[in-house]
Parts: structure tokens; C-alpha cells; sequence
């Protein structure tokens, strides 16, 4: 890495120039407003998916770029921003330069702390050449794009920042009042802060977000999000038909897409078709399993559909597990970890072991919220392989050897006679069908622990059974 001689004396010039540069950086985002492991599984599924406006996989790998950062893993960070750089040229051509002031200004300040002073001055200069390239009316003005970028940025970022974003997308509007991406963002983030006390006061005139969601879609009439939020916004007024025609338009249009989904499954439980709901949600999570808001949906339809259940005799108590089950799953991703404890704990006890496709979701939802919160790692084990053994839901047994893979291969890459791996991969391997793979992992096993009971008795039972 090329750094200064001598980095104190030009430390304090070069961090002026920084405090100049728009960066997220520079945008005063609390890290205390956010926790990083749930925004950072967000942005993933939205860079994996390619969800969003065309070019958000762009601004998703530099806003995970940030989050890089804040948890300490400055060369993933690099790397991400370098991605956004090559995406936004990729998709934006010669239009790149002024969606790319904010990325250089990030790659400025982050070379910054990691000491290369050198790269950060040049990073600053980049990002003035573009300004003296792409003059704005006056010097308090920004580009669109910034403007833009900022947006999007607070309103990924918590619900804090909504306000701002707010503010920033009608500045963005003031310059292109035709974007499609910014009239999108302001429709989404007056959708998220308009109360329903507001939807239900207006008794003629529609709120501004369902004007705003028109607007949008007037540009943009194949936004199959939009056209789901607006459908859920304008049943509120009673328009059952319209709201039924914007729902169906959105999933022909985007039909597997998971934010489409899960607002199209929001619209059917307020309209009381819990069943068609629960279908779709269940459907969005296997796309995105760690959504704390399908969870948190899911729970909502299981709980209306337990009382309306609680009416009959008998009535099904499948309803009352999967609604503890959901809410435990989705208050641990909102990371109230004591409380999410209390509620997998409770959903144990009522556990019905008669009912194989329960415990085996049950198994799943407990392992995940050990292996992705309290990082207990031995109890995750335990319960991804409850689940793995009980081939009831195939989705959820893929997803329990999937996870017991992964860590697997992590403890194996940090120490390669770990018989406790192998032995995972082993089981994995034998539930899969496949024997002969599961016996070199048991063989494999047995090589770094030799005295262990029980990797000879399931190595012996697989060779019994290849016989």
C-alpha cells in the first residue's frame, strides 16, 4: 500500500478537503440508530435479488460498503465500493460520473482511516475534477444524484432518518421533477411514515402518499411494489375494485418478487383472506427467510387465523405454534434477543410432537436465531439437525443442511482436523442419500478424533448399510 511519509502533515489538510466531499461519511448516520447485522442481511438480499430501481445493486454494494466499515472489515469495504463503481459504469455509461461522486468520496475517507493518504488525496481530486466538470447552479446546491443517493441511504437506514429522506427526495424532484427513481423513492418513504389515522381522516381528498404513488406510476406504470402499496393505501377508502386490479397487475408483472409479495400478502390478510396471504408470505420466504417484517406478517395471519379457529370446536392448535413461532423469529430480528428468548422458549414448551412439520419449522426458527444472533454455535448445531432429521418439509430440511454446511466449512477452514466438521458434513451427506460421501467424512472424522464413539457407530452402520 502506498502511503505518506509522513501522514500527520497532511492528515489535518486532507481531512478539510474530506469534511467537504458528500459521503456517508459526512452525513451524520448514527450507528447507535441501526443495528448492522440486520441492515447488512437487508442490503445482501437486495444486492442477491437485484431488487429495487434499475442500478440499486449499485447503491447497495456502496451503502454495504459503509456497513463494512462500522464493523471493522475495511478490505470487504474496498472491495464493495470498487464493485459499485464497476456496476454504476456498467449500467450508466456515460451518464456514470455524477452517480460516482459519492462512491469516491467514500473510497476517500475510507482510505483516509486506513492510513493511505496518498489514495485519499487522489480520491478528493476525482471527485473535484467531476465537480468543475458537472457545475450545479450555486455552491449549496447538490446533484440529483446525490440528492438521490442521500435519500435512499437515510431511508435504508432506520426509521429515524425517514424525515430526511423525505426532504431530500423533494430536493432531488426539484431539479428532475420527472425521475422516475426519485418520485419511486418519495412514494415509498410517504408510504412508511403516513399514519392510518391520516388514510381513514380523509374522507374525499386522497393523502399525499397515495397522490405521490400515482405520480410515480404514472412514469413508471410496471412498478409492481408500487402498485402494491397503493393498493393496500386506496382499500382504506373503500375502492375494493381498483385495489383488487392494481394486485393482480403487480404480480403478473413482477410475480417473484419478494417486496411485491409480501405487500400483495399484507393487502389479502387486511381484506381477510388469511390462507391466499400466508401462501404468498411463505412463498417471499423462501426467498428472503431472515425478513423480520414476513415474520412479523406471518404472525399477524396465523394470530387471526387462530382466533377465528378458537371459534369452532374443535379448533386447530397448528395456528397458535406458527403464530409463537413467527412472532419469536421476528422479534429476534428486530434484536430484542431477551424477549425473542422468552417466546422461542414458551413455543417449546407448547411444542406439538405429534405434529412433525411444526418442530421441524420450530427447529429451523430456534437454530437460526442461535446461529445469526446469540452466536451460540453448539445450540444452532443442535437444532439445525433436529430439524435436518425430520424429512417433512423438504424446503426447511435444504435449509438445515445448507446452514450445517456452512458451518462446517467454516470450522474446517480455520482448523482442518476438526472431527466435529466432518462428522456434520457426514450427517449431511448420509440424510442427502448420499452414503459413500458420508462414509469419507466419517473416515475423515475418525482420523482427527480416533476415540470417538460416535463417529465409529455411524461409520459402521453406513458401511452395514452399503452391504
Amino acid at each position: 500500500m502506498n502511503r505518506e511519509l509522513n501522514p500527520c502533515s497532511h492528515a489535518s489538510p486532507l481531512r478539510s478537503r474530506l469534511l467537504q466531499l458528500q459521503s456517508r461519511f459526512t452525513w451524520d448516520l448514527q450507528q447507535e440508530d441501526v443495528d448492522l447485522d440486520s441492515l447488512s442481511t437487508r442490503l445482501q438480499e437486495h444486492i442477491k435479488l437485484r431488487l429495487g430501481h434499475p442500478g440499486s445493486v449499485a447503491l447497495s454494494c456502496s451503502f454495504l460498503a459503509y456497513v463494512r466499515y462500522l464493523q471493522a472489515r475495511p478490505e470487504e469495504a474496498v472491495s464493495l465500493l470498487n464493485q459499485s463503481e464497476e456496476k454504476t459504469r456498467e449500467y450508466f455509461g456515460e451518464e456514470s460520473e455524477r452517480r460516482l461522486i459519492v462512491v469516491y468520496g467514500d473510497l476517500a475517507w475510507l482510505n483516509y482511516h486506513t492510513g493511505d493518504y496518498t489514495q485519499s488525496h487522489a480520491y478528493c481530486q476525482t471527485v473535484e475534477n467531476i465537480l468543475v466538470k458537472h457545475p450545479t447552479s450555486s455552491s449549496s446546491v447538490l446533484h440529483p444524484e446525490v440528492y438521490g443517493e442521500i435519500a435512499w441511504t437515510y431511508l435504508k437506514f432506520s426509521w429515524a432518518y425517514y424525515t430526511k429522506a423525505i426532504e431530500c427526495f423533494h430536493k432531488a424532484l426539484e431539479l428532475q421533477p420527472d425521475d422516475s427513481e426519485w418520485n419511486a423513492g418519495l412514494a415509498i418513504a410517504l408510504y412508511r411514515t403516513e399514519s392510518r389515522y391520516l388514510e381513514t381522516s380523509l374522507d374525499i381528498e386522497e393523502s399525499p402518499a397515495i397522490k405521490q404513488l400515482r405520480r410515480a406510476l404514472e412514469i413508471n406504470p410496471d412498478d409492481g411494489v408500487l402498485l402494491s402499496m397503493l393498493a393496500i393505501k386506496i382499500a382504506t377508502y373503500q375502492r375494493h375494485q381498483e385495489a383488487k386490479d392494481l394486485v393482480e397487475k403487480a404480480l403478473m408483472i413482477d410475480p417473484d418478487n419478494p417486496h411485491v409479495i409480501r405487500y400483495v400478502a399484507k393487502y389479502l390478510r387486511n381484506q381477510g383472506n388469511v390462507d391466499d396471504s400466508i401462501d404468498l408470505l411463505e412463498q417471499a420466504l423462501k426467498k428472503t427467510s431472515e425478513s423480520a417484517f414476513i415474520h412479523h406478517q406471518l404472525a399477524l395471519c396465523y394470530k387471526r387465523k387462530k382466533t377465528a379457529e378458537q371459534r369452532s370446536k374443535p379448533f386447530n392448535n397448528q395456528s397458535r405454534h406458527k403464530t409463537n413461532i413467527h412472532l419469536s423469529k421476528s422479534t429476534s430480528l428486530s434484536h430484542d434477543m431477551y424477549r425473542a428468548n422468552k417466546l422461542f422458549q414458551k413455543a417449546l414448551q407448547m411444542l406439538p410432537e405429534s405434529d412433525k412439520g411444526i418442530c421441524q419449522f420450530f427447529h429451523l426458527c430456534y437454530a437460526d436465531f442461535h446461529y445469526y444472533h446469540t452466536k451460540q454455535e453448539t445450540e444452532a448445531i443442535t437444532h439445525y439437525t433436529k430439524g435436518l432429521l425430520l424429512p417433512i418439509v423438504k424446503w426447511d430440511q435444504k435449509q438445515c443442511a445448507k446452514r450445517l454446511k456452512q458451518i462446517a466449512e467454516q470450522r474446517l477452514s480455520k482448523d482442518e482436523n476438526d472431527g466435529g466438521a466432518h462428522s456434520l458434513l457426514g450427517l449431511v451427506a448420509k440424510t442427502q442419500g448420499e452414503k459413500k460421501r458420508a462414509v469419507e467424512f466419517y473416515e475423515k472424522a475418525l482420523d482427527c478424533d480416533a476415540n470417538n464413539d460416535e463417529y465409529l457407530s455411524a461409520l459402521l452402520n453406513l458401511r452395514m448399510e452399503l452391504q
